[in-house]
């Protein structure tokens, strides 16, 4: 830092005004040359800062910003003698950034009291006119976790269910809404009473962003259905992820938040709920519990709701009013399922005839439809629209939620509804290998155990669950190596399958780290073979569209054994059939 660099202050309380605006210097014309600028904001001791960009635009020489114009970060403010804290020489940046309103960050906080701008222009030439943004100074109470910290430690807490006590409140990731600290490791232990269960819905959490497997990311978050970290793993966040909801299926879960990456991201915040058993959603028609006879139908309106709750029945069937009869005119019927745990709701529809209306049919809104949503981002979604005749693929939620909407306005004596089949499981419709605790979704393959076999995505040959990440691990002797033929493969993305372009992957690597090759689309055949002796398939979707996965066959082979196998090794240049664009 220039020693000479002028300074402009914002204080709180006092004369100081608890918001306010600023700007670069002559914006929205061009900031002058060889400037260097510092921006002081002073909260009071109770207080943080938050800066927000409404425009932003500082001219990028290079892409790591750090020579040519530039604004530092100075999160964390020291005292250097008498006076108010501030910055000098010697202080640590905590972030420098460059470029246009995309690169700039939602908001920043401070770590405490103060924050400090640095805006640094060289002197090259440019036409960028610089930024304007809001200041404000929020109480940094309104980010305390409402649990008990453990003692000698700085993170770890302790939330109890009392009947004298609020069932619900709030937990934070530390300096939260500031980023967190680099080697960070912190436990929130959670007890309800033996009736309850805990609901917990991560409403923001900004960790790194991107589409890499959790496997490969410094910075998780891990949470165990029950008291210890050797209790499975319900859930694994590692990038960003805004409203998530999570229920145990007993009294306790256990949160384990731990940072290790040299570039922290603002982390999270969340909220918990001692709830009872019985307390999720109320039925507005008493659930038939699993039962093959339908729903009750209103003679006024046809109309019909049921919740299906898994601690009520872990199976059973769904049918339209009067199935197999033709259901009533102007029927609606909402159904909700509600699963706990690791549990993900699985329907197979086993029959489906809904009215057809004559004409060119562009979509199901204009006829007798059934709808099917999902969680995405703390709100139903809806995933897929279903109507005529067709029988649909199976569905798979991506949570513990899941909800279908039918409307049967025009019915005729040849619609006969519907009947699906719903199941609460856990193996998310994957049926060979062994499945680990330590993972959300994931197996092992041993040859000790089966030298071959099929693998297959979640859910397959229905549409795989969204938002959903699965590992299989091959694991074969020290001479074997691991062969896959991929006979079905449908896995939506465009080559090269980034997060750009919004694709679903599936990932190949020859050992636990490293990121491997990707592939996604619709492709006749793959086949690879690995280098040594271990394999990992990474399976990753998004919250967008839907496929039906892949399916291949495994074998554990030594070389001397290869008679008419040939495939090409993973990261090799065997060929591979593209997608059909």
């Amino acid at each position: 830092m220039d020693k000479g660099c002028s300074c402009i202050r914002f204080t709180s309380g006092g004369e100081g005004a608890p918001r306010g605006t600023f700007s670069s210097p002559d914006y929205p014309r061009a900031y002058p040359r060889s400037l260097c600028l510092l921006y002081t904001f002073l909260a009071q001791p109770h207080q943080i800062v938050e800066i927000v960009f409404t425009d932003f635009d500082i001219h990028k020489e290079h892409l790591d910003c750090t020579r040519g114009d530039y604004l530092k970060v100075y999160s964390e403010v020291g005292t250097h003698g008498p006076g108010p804290p501030g910055v000098n020489e010697h202080s640590k940046w905590s972030r420098i950034l460059c470029g246009n309103r995309n690169d700039a960050p939602p908001a920043l906080y401070s770590h405490g009291s103060a924050l400090v701008l640095e805006l640094n222009s060289g002197g090259k030439e440019s036409n960028s006119t610089g930024f304007i943004g809001t200041y404000k100074f929020i109480d940094r109470r309104n980010f305390e976790t409402d649990g008990v910290l453990v003692s000698d430690s700085d993170c770890d807490y302790v939330f109890n269910s009392h009947s004298n006590r609020p069932h619900q409140g709030k937990f934070y990731s530390p300096r939260y809404p500031s980023s967190y600290p680099t080697n960070s490791q912190c436990y929130y232990h959670f007890h309800a009473r033996k009736n309850e269960r805990v609901k917990l819905v991560f409403e923001e959490s900004f960790l790194q962003k991107s589409d890499e497997s959790c496997l490969n990311r410094a910075d998780t978050i891990k949470v165990f259905d029950g008291k210890v970290a050797s209790a499975p793993v319900i859930a694994m966040l590692c990038n960003e992820v805004i409203g998530y909801e999570i229920l145990s299926t007993g009294p306790d879960l256990l949160v384990e938040f731990i940072a290790k990456s040299k570039t922290p991201g603002q982390g999270f915040k969340a909220r918990y709920h001692f709830q009872p058993d019985d307390s999720s959603i109320e039925d507005v028609v008493k659930s038939s519990e699993g039962t093959s006879v339908g729903p009750a139908v209103s003679a006024a309106t046809s109309s019909c709701h049921q919740v299906f709750r898994s601690d009520k029945s872990r199976s059973g069937k769904l049918i339209s009013p009067l199935y197999p009869s033709p259901y009533p005119p102007k029927t609606h019927c909402h159904y909700d399922f509600l699963a706990r745990g690791r549990q993900r709701v699985k329907l197979l529809f086993e029959d489906f005839s809904l009215q057809r209306v004559t004409g060119n049919i562009i979509d199901c809104e204009s006829m007798d439809s059934l709808d099917v949503f999902v969680e995405v981002d703390g709100r139903l979604e809806k995933m897929a629209s279903f109507c005529g005749s067709d029988v649909p693929k199976g569905i798979m939620s991506n949570g513990p939620k899941l909800a279908v909407d039918f409307r049967g306005v025009y019915s005729s004596r040849y619609s006969r509804g519907f009947k699906i089949s719903y199941h609460f499981v856990e193996d998310y419709g994957i049926s060979s290998g062994k499945q680990l605790l330590e993972y959300p979704c994931a197996f092992v393959y041993n040859s000790s155990v089966k030298a071959k076999g099929v693998v297959t995505s979640p859910n397959h040959p229905g549409l795989y669950p969204r938002d959903t990440e699965c590992n299989y691990f091959f694991h074969g002797t020290k001479e074997q190596r691991v062969h896959l033929h991929f006979t079905h493969f449908d896995v939506e993305g465009v080559h090269p399958c980034e997060a750009v372009s919004a694709s679903d992957y599936v990932q190949l690597s020859n050992d636990r780290n490293s990121r491997g090759t990707r592939h996604c689309g619709q492709l006749k055949e793959v086949k690879v073979t690995s280098k040594k002796n271990f394999m990992r398939i990474t399976f990753r979707s998004n919250d967008r569209l839907d496929g039906t996965g892949f399916k291949a066959n495994y074998i554990f082979l030594k070389d001397s054994e290869l008679v008419s196998v040939n495939m090409p090794a993973v990261g090799g240049t065997g060929e591979l059939e593209r997608p059909k664009c």
